[in-house]
């Protein structure tokens, strides 16, 4: 689409006489020196004797300016990369809990059904099977005081 309007745009422009497709004739203007000879080893002097810019630290190292960046990336990285997608994106995912005490009523009318239906009782004496629970004996349980 961007390319229709921009055809159509030139196509306007040269129709009323201005054509910006027209090759332009470059002027290439000569660069002169200066006829001194000295000229050219002060400025390699100078050159070698370049004044550092003034640093200021992120805040990590005082001493090194190197490792004072370094140490500003890798921590913006994992700010920004733990702290905010990965945080986020288990927020998104995380389980609905204010309507979860609505889910748990509704499996438990569910349930209720589902018994009267049946016949069964609405709670069940023996939720786990009692041949599957193995009990200590009373040589094992000794003086122990047991609480019901």
């Amino acid at each position: 689409m961007a390319g229709i309007c921009r055809l159509s745009a030139l196509n306007t422009l040269r129709r009323s006489g201005m054509n910006f497709l027209k090759s332009q004739n470059m002027l290439c203007r000569s660069i002169a020196t200066s006829p001194k000879k000295n000229d050219s080893t002060t400025s390699l002097v100078e050159s070698t004797t370049e004044k550092k810019k003034p640093w200021v630290s992120y805040g990590f190292d005082e001493e090194d300016e190197l490792d004072d960046k370094r140490k500003m990336h890798e921590s913006f990285f994992f700010a920004v990369t733990i702290g905010m997608i990965c945080v986020s994106y288990v927020l998104m995912y995380k389980p609905d809990l204010k309507s979860m005490g609505s889910w748990a009523q509704r499996e438990a009318y569910l349930q209720i059904r589902y018994r009267e239906e049946h016949g069964l009782p609405l709670i069940d004496m023996n939720v786990v099977d009692p041949a599957k629970v193995i009990l200590p004996t009373d040589e094992e349980l000794g003086d122990t005081e047991i609480i019901i």
